[in-house]
C-alpha cells in the first residue's frame, strides 16, 4: 500500500487533538473503557509512566503500578486510542533517565521517587 495514503488514513483516525504532554516519571490516572460482553464500564489504572515510545500515531506509554500483594502490574496504552476516556496527572517525579525499568527490581522505600509537584484535581 502506498505510504502517503496510509498516512492520510491514519491521520484522519487520530481521535485526540490535544494530547497531554506525557513524560517519564509522571504519575497518571488513565480512565480506560472496558467492554465485558454487552456491558461497558470505565476502569481507572493509576501508576507511574516508566517508558514511552514515540512513533507518530502509533505512540504508546507504559504505566506501572503495584497491586494488592506487592505484585507489579504494567500496562501499555496507545496514546491515540479511542478507548482512553481521559488521562489525569496526579504527580510529577524527579527522574534522570529516559526509561525507568530499574524500578522493577526495587521494592518498598527503594522504589520511591522524589516528588517535584503534586496535582489534586485542579479545576
Amino acid at each position: 500500500m502506498n505510504q502517503s495514503i496510509l498516512k492520510d488514513v491514519t491521520a484522519e483516525s487520530a481521535i485526540r487533538k490535544n494530547v497531554e504532554d506525557i513524560k517519564i516519571g509522571h504519575k497518571l490516572k488513565v480512565h480506560y473503557n472496558i467492554t465485558e460482553g454487552n456491558k461497558k464500564r470505565i476502569q481507572v489504572f493509576e501508576g507511574l509512566v516508566i517508558a514511552k515510545n514515540n512513533s507518530d500515531l502509533n505512540s504508546t506509554f507504559t504505566v506501572r503500578k503495584i497491586s494488592f500483594n506487592g505484585i507489579g502490574v504494567e500496562r501499555v496504552f496507545p496514546v491515540y486510542s479511542p478507548l482512553i476516556e481521559k488521562i489525569e496527572l496526579v504527580a510529577l517525579h524527579k527522574v534522570k533517565r529516559a526509561k525507568l525499568f530499574y524500578i522493577k527490581e526495587l521494592s518498598g522505600k527503594a522504589a520511591r521517587l522524589k516528588v517535584k509537584e503534586r496535582y489534586f484535581n485542579k479545576k
